[in-house]
């Protein structure tokens, strides 16, 4: 063999082998990118591809807590159940067949609606009608939404009975607070109250689990990735679940004995601006919102205005001590009617000839003519102006479509809406713009935020406040003493005087009946009104201010009517936060210059 012959061969097989180490080298590049470079990247495709299952993750929506941190709304699970309809006749063949020691479907369909409430027939046709349109099917609902107690029965009856757990809202004080707090979908959507104004601090995330199935629907192990689900925040709101919880009892109470259409009480907190209580009557039961009327299930107090009457009388009255240069006892002539320029008429609820009123008269006896008389001395933008450093018809953003009172531009005045104005009608308030307006009155002159909300503690921990307002002052601190002098003498020389005292404190305040404007036939309907008592205590330094109106009383339609409750709930107030005793006496005002 020559030489020649011999190089062939080893050229060969040098060539092969360097076409093998190419291909290997290849192949080895091409691990490196998947396994090292590009790891995470073909990862994420492979996870992406290969999991073929998913399951629904939930998440637990955030509770809705009162001021001491008791539950007024929180999450639990229910369970949706189902039937293997395939799987109940193939164990029924195998006990029929002396092959399985199991229990025959019709004694077992007995002791299911033993547990979920339904007839026999119910359950059987469930499965009936399930393998009639297919023979091999593994699906039918037995119920949905039991509780884990019926779960649990449930699940131990047969090896065909599965049940599925998902999260539903529960309110375990029924319908404490419920026209506030408001309520939910039966698939979680926020609907209503507190619920919708703060669904982004208690609503949560559902995560997914994603895995690989066999053929025959079984799990293959170690397959699972799941996304977590992230719970919702926790919501702490301002009032107190004791304190509205006798409320609601009491105003339910004076609405009935009334013979009013509704009812309502507001307890603001005055140098702080923080509801402690919102009860309403008609309520609503956010565990079964069906059986009460649509317009009674949202919160009257935030979404109704009205026609205030004389409580604005105080405001009117703050706004002369500040700006007109008077006194609590400046004095104005005026009778139980009064004719003004360019043809406005006044009248007084009752007959009088001409007294000589002092500033503080007028409020005692709630004198229309009197309070107009002397607010004819101050400038109409002044008036307007002061209304809504008061916050008239601003709103306070606390809840959901909350209503704003109606204060009209100063170039739609005419003249009788000039004089109007100054004993609360012509213009629109609403039961929380009240609240807030006659905080600053007694408040050394200081409008504090309103607000319902102290925080939302969110499931990492973080708590996050409110953005509120900046406390702004209205009147000056010597204003805001005389008209607290002012109210608590309206108080005490009222003819209501002693349904309103309550022992050991001093207490002042003014009431109103605003008159009902008549939809169908303009002007104001007669003898129907919304009757509206504000008051404050102690009237010394005052802490709570307390709202009580009463939407068309019939047994006694003046605003004596809301007094008894008005009464009961301050002292409940007082109670509730231990506010300590008046030590010092009232002075008392002239009603007559």
């Amino acid at each position: 063999m020559t030489t020649q012959d011999r190089r062939t061969p080893r050229r060969r097989t040098a060539v092969a082998l360097a076409v093998v180490l190419a291909v290997l080298g290849g192949y080895i590049i091409r691990l490196v990118d998947i396994q090292v470079v590009n790891a995470r990247d073909h990862v994420a495709d492979s996870m992406e591809w290969a999991f073929t299952g998913t399951q629904e993750l939930y998440g637990t929506r955030g509770p809705i807590v009162d001021e001491e941190g008791q539950t007024l709304a929180s999450s639990i699970l229910l369970y949706d159940c189902q039937l293997d309809p395939l799987l109940i006749t193939q164990t029924d063949t195998h006990i029929m067949a002396g092959e399985s020691e199991a229990r025959l479907w019709q004694n077992v369909s007995v002791d299911i609606t033993s547990i979920t409430g339904q007839t026999v027939d119910e359950v059987r046709d469930i499965v009936s009608v399930a393998l009639a349109e297919n023979p091999k099917t593994r699906f039918a609902s037995l119920k949905n939404g039991v509780d884990t107690e019926q779960y649990r029965a449930l699940i131990d009856l047969a090896p065909y009975v599965q049940c599925l757990p998902h999260p539903a809202r529960a309110y375990p004080n029924g319908a404490v607070a419920g026209n506030l707090v408001g309520f939910v979908s039966s698939d979680g959507e926020a609907l209503e109250g507190l619920e919708k104004q703060y669904d982004d601090c208690v609503a949560s995330t559902n995560g997914t689990r994603r895995y690989q199935q066999g053929k025959d629907g079984v799990i293959i192990p170690g397959t699972m990735h799941d996304e977590a689900a992230v719970d919702g925040g926790t919501l702490r709101l301002t009032v107190n679940r004791d304190l509205q919880w006798y409320l609601q009892q009491l105003i339910a109470e004076q609405t009935q004995n009334m013979g009013a259409q509704a009812g309502a009480i507001l307890v603001y907190e005055a140098n702080t601006g923080k509801v402690r209580a919102a009860a309403e009557y008609p309520t609503v039961d956010p565990n079964n919102v069906t059986p009460t009327e649509s317009d009674d299930r949202s919160s009257r107090i935030f979404r109704n205005w009205f026609e205030p009457g004389s409580p604005f009388k105080a405001l009117a009255a703050a706004t002369l001590l500040e700006a007109g240069e008077l006194s609590p006892t400046s004095t104005v002539v005026a009778s139980g009617f009064e004719q003004f320029r360019d043809g406005a008429r006044v009248r007084d609820s009752f007959q009088h000839p001409a007294y000589a009123y002092t500033l503080a008269g007028v409020l005692i006896d709630s004198s229309n003519t009197g309070i107009s008389k002397f607010s004819d001395a101050l400038p109409i933008q002044t008036r307007y102006d002061y209304l809504k450093r008061f916050g008239i018809g601003d709103g306070t953003g606390s809840y959901p479509e909350e209503q704003r009172g109606l204060v009209h531009a100063v170039s739609d005045w005419d003249a009788q809406t000039a004089y109007n104005t100054s004993f609360g009608q012509g213009l629109t308030s609403t039961v929380p713009e009240l609240a807030r307006a006659y905080g600053a009155i007694v408040n050394g002159g200081v409008k504090m935020p309103f607000s319902l909300v102290e925080s939302c503690t969110t499931d990492d921990g973080t708590v996050i406040q409110p953005e509120l307002p900046q406390p702004e002052r209205v009147i000056s601190e010597s204003t805001s003493a005389q008209m607290r002098t002012i109210l608590e003498n309206v108080f005490l020389q009222a003819p209501y005087a002693s349904r309103v005292t309550i022992p050991g404190y001093r207490v002042g305040g003014k009431s109103g009946t605003g008159e009902k404007a008549d939809p169908l036939n303009g002007g104001y309907m007669t003898g129907v009104y919304f009757t509206t008592m504000v008051g404050f205590a102690p009237a010394d330094a005052p802490e709570f201010v307390v709202v009580v109106t009463l939407d068309e009383p019939t047994k006694e339609t003046s605003s004596a009517a809301n007094a008894d409750a008005f009464q009961k709930a301050m002292a409940q107030v007082l109670k509730t936060y231990r506010v300590m005793p008046s030590t010092s006496v009232p002075e008392k005002l002239p009603k007559f210059g």
